[in-house]
C-alpha cells in the first residue's frame, strides 16, 4: 500500500534559490517498519492482516514529503539522501506516530513529525517545529483507512511547505537572525 499522492499542490509564493535535501525520518519501532497499525489502547498496537506500506513508514514518508515539495516548486531543487548531490539544506526529522487510533469505532490516522531545517555548511538549525495531525476516516474499512492516511499525508506535506518556506533561509539575510515560525 502507498499514500494516495494529492491530487494538487499549491505552488509557494516564492522560489528558494536553495537546494533542499530531504533524510528519511528516524522512527523507532513499531513505526520502522511496513505494518499499517492500529492503536486500540493508549498502551497497546496492533497490526492489519493482509496488508502492508510498500516500505518501511519513514521511507513512505520522506517519498510523500519530496514529492511534494518538488511539486510546490519552493526550492531550486529537492533530492533525497539517496541522491550523490550536493544540496545547501537539509530537512531532518523524527516520527513519533503514524497509526489509527479507535479503529473499530471512530477511526482517526494521527501522524506526528518534528521537524529541523538544517544550512548544512554551518550546521545551524534554522527552524524546527512539530506537527499533529488528526485526521478522521470515513469508517473502519482498510481502504477507508488508507484513503484518510492519504489525507493526512497530505495535510502534514502542506503544513511542512509552509513551514520551511518562512524559514529564514541564508538567501534572505535582509530578514535577520534565524526564527522559529
Amino acid at each position: 500500500m502507498d499514500m494516495a499522492a494529492p491530487e494538487t499542490i499549491s505552488k509557494a509564493d516564492q522560489r528558494f534559490p536553495e537546494s533542499l535535501r530531504v533524510d528519511t525520518p528516524y522512527a523507532s519501532k513499531p513505526f520502522n517498519s511496513t505494518r499499517i497499525l492500529a492503536k486500540p489502547a493508549p498502551w497497546e498496537f496492533r497490526s492489519y492482516e493482509g496488508v502492508r506500506w510498500r516500505d518501511t513508514v519513514p521511507v513512505v514518508v520522506r517519498d510523500t514529503l519530496v514529492s511534494t515539495l518538488r511539486q510546490s516548486e519552493a526550492f531550486a531543487s529537492v533530492i533525497s539522501e539517496t541522491s550523490p548531490a550536493e544540496a545547501e539544506l537539509t530537512l531532518i526529522s523524527e516520527l513519533s506516530a503514524f497509526h489509527v487510533e479507535n479503529p473499530e469505532s471512530t477511526p482517526r490516522i494521527v501522524i506526528e513529525l518534528h521537524v529541523q531545517l538544517i544550512h548544512n555548511r554551518s550546521r545551524a538549525s534554522l527552524c524546527s517545529n512539530n506537527f499533529r495531525i488528526a485526521e478522521p476516516a470515513p469508517g473502519p474499512a482498510i481502504e477507508q483507512i488508507i484513503e484518510a492516511f492519504g489525507a493526512a499525508g497530505n495535510t502534514l506535506s502542506d503544513r511542512v511547505i509552509l513551514w520551511a518556506t518562512a524559514c529564514d533561509l541564508p538567501s534572505h539575510p535582509e530578514r535577520g537572525q534565524p526564527r522559529q515560525p
